[in-house]
């Protein structure tokens, strides 16, 4: 086990944040703090955009809808983040580590700083739910309509998953 120097810890300047790592362990600060400044940035300038566009905010966000989002980010993040044809898009801040079933794959961030950020980003789904309900939500102001077709594209993909494990489980009990 090496022991890293705590200027090495982190990617922040100098010792910064080098107390927040363990010393055998690089944990990319600065690359997580790129990732949260861009997601705010992007949901600022849109909500702005839309205002400066005059087009209304809604008044209110219909139970549908957030059921809709809900199960459509929950199917799209498992694949970005677990799908194993989906690989392509991770595999510049992944390692591939094993296939886990379900057509889908456990991978590894590699690499330092914004590079390893983003490999974490892309292996969680949790992570990624955020970045993509986000993107839901400013599609529901800016086109709402292909949103909503969207969204119900994944949700019945998620739905036939669901249809599909319980089929397979039960075959195994019969």
């Amino acid at each position: 086990m090496t022991t890293a120097a705590p200027q090495d810890r982190t990617d922040l300047p100098g010792t910064l944040g080098a107390a927040y790592a363990a010393e055998d362990q690089h944990r990319p600060l600065g690359g997580y703090a790129v990732l949260t400044g861009t997601f705010g940035a992007a949901m600022t300038g849109a909500l702005l955009a839309a205002r400066r566009s005059g087009r209304p905010l809604p008044e209110r966000v219909g139970v549908y809808d957030v059921v809709l989002t809900g199960i459509a980010t929950h199917k799209l993040t498992r694949l970005i983040a677990k799908d194993k044809v989906t690989a392509t898009v991770r595999a510049p801040f992944t390692r591939f580590e094993e296939s886990t079933g379900h057509g889908e794959v456990e991978e590894a961030p590699r690499g330092r700083g914004l590079r390893m950020a983003v490999g974490e980003l892309l292996v969680c789904p949790y992570c990624l739910a955020q970045w993509v309900v986000g993107a839901f939500t400013v599609g529901l102001v800016y086109a709402p309509r292909l949103t909503r077709l969207l969204t119900a594209m994944w949700t019945a993909h998620a739905i036939a998953d669901a249809a599909q494990l319980a089929y397979s489980a039960a075959e195994r009990k019969t």
